[in-house]
């Protein structure tokens, strides 16, 4: 199959682009996590839907999802307003230099068009950072792949009132893979042939985890913040004390004693500090 070659730019649809129909005609994001992943039953889905045996899920009464399209502009808002970097391009769709059936629809651009953003919603329910970059990075190295960038930016929001930042890099050996198997997967969509699971491990996130929470809703932290800035002076004041007192000490003193307090030098040189008893 002689495949179409495209420069990695924005192409404009005058269709609806979240058509069967347009689905079908090429690879997304989405689908290269379910390529990359380790469930058959979902990759055996996705073959039958982009060969045209079965229709695409009807998740309009699925809530999670619904919750994901209507935070996604709070979402792009956020990360714009915690990181000073606005988003461009938003929902606009790329093509692969090489292939015209690997594209991506973009949540948008940043860093001055320099990275792919990625906007999504998580439950709260046993979130980590961790699975939710191994979750989304076949989706983040397959957008930076056709977009031509070399890092992303995935912003999470979860309903737990946390929001997460995730900065990635492109990874070319994984994104080599990842070209291989969307290959061999659409050859199987065009000649019939059932797809088999190629299970590569995404790449780790290469940067900073960036985590930004909202604690203004836990009693637990006001109670302890509270307890925090009330001491805090004290607490700086002791150790001011504590490294005076220690200056104080004649260097071929073993103890020192006085006004109930007792400093006592260890074998390596250590100095403790023991409150005396009132007597």
């Amino acid at each position: 199959m002689d495949a179409m070659h495209h420069t990695p730019e924005f192409s404009h649809f005058t269709q609806n682009i979240n058509s069967d129909a347009a689905r079908r005609a090429f690879i997304g994001g989405s689908d290269a996590k379910i390529i990359m992943g380790t469930d058959e039953t979902a990759l055996i889905r996705l073959w039958e839907f982009k060969s045209g045996k079965r229709p695409s899920d009807d998740y309009s009464n699925n809530l999670v999802v619904a919750l994901g399209n209507a935070t996604e502009p709070l979402n792009l808002e956020w990360y714009q307003k915690n990181t000073g970097h606005q988003v461009t391009d938003s929902q606009q769709r790329m093509f692969h230099s090489d292939y015209d059936f690997i594209a991506a629809t973009l949540d948008g651009l940043t860093d001055n068009g320099q990275s792919v953003f990625e906007a999504k919603f998580m439950l709260p329910w046993s979130f980590s950072e961790e699975a939710a970059a191994a979750k989304h990075m076949p989706q983040l190295q397959h957008n930076m792949e056709v977009a031509g960038r070399h890092s992303a930016r995935l912003s999470i929001l979860t309903g737990g009132g946390k929001w997460v930042l995730i900065t990635a890099e492109a990874d070319p050996i994984y994104q080599a893979a990842m070209v291989e198997a969307e290959l061999r997967f659409w050859d199987c969509v065009q000649s019939g042939r059932p797809p088999r699971l190629l299970g590569a491990a995404p790449p780790p996130p290469k940067a900073e985890i960036i985590r930004i929470v909202n604690m203004n809703t836990s009693n637990e932290w006001a109670v302890l913040a509270a307890t925090f800035r009330s001491t805090k002076r004290y607490y700086d004041d002791h150790l001011a004390a504590k490294e005076g007192l220690k200056a104080l000490i004649p260097a071929d003193a073993a103890e020192a004693i006085g006004k109930g307090l007792r400093a006592k030098r260890s074998k390596t040189g250590a100095v403790s500090f023991e409150i005396l008893a009132d007597r």
